[in-house]
């Protein structure tokens, strides 16, 4: 079992300033340069992916992603140094609540039964 598998979100009022699927989505935004491509490479609409954006950059003291409208030469989004320093705490949340927890859980799954019904 690994930090993927455990959700950690960070609580903002009734929101999550940030949790997993946030995460993958910065992660994706950096890796493509829009919120656009992010989306369609993690399969949401661009609407889903505007609007967990727009939580993170709400939820935070400052804007995690920093949008450029559209143009001749298109928009694009981009991490800011903000944006890397929330990611990375997060990240190493996870993987230090893995380290913490691995062996508990390993325990744990043990215990389960080796029929899973659909």
């Amino acid at each position: 079992m690994t930090a993927k598998n455990i959700k950690i979100h960070i609580p903002y009022g009734d929101l999550s300033a940030i949790g997993p699927g946030k995460a993958d989505l910065l992660e994706a935004i950096e890796r493509n340069g829009s919120i656009s491509g992010a989306a369609r490479r993690m399969g949401m609409s661009y609407k889903r992916a505007w609007d967990l954006v727009d939580t993170m950059n709400k939820s935070f003291r400052e804007p995690l992603v920093a949008t450029a409208t559209g143009g001749s030469h298109g928009g694009g989004a981009q991490i800011t140094e903000f944006g890397f320093e929330v990611l990375r705490r997060y990240r190493d949340i996870e993987a230090k609540a893995d380290q913490a927890i691995s062996e508990d859980i390993g325990g744990l799954l043990d215990m389960l039964s080796p029929h899973v019904d659909p």
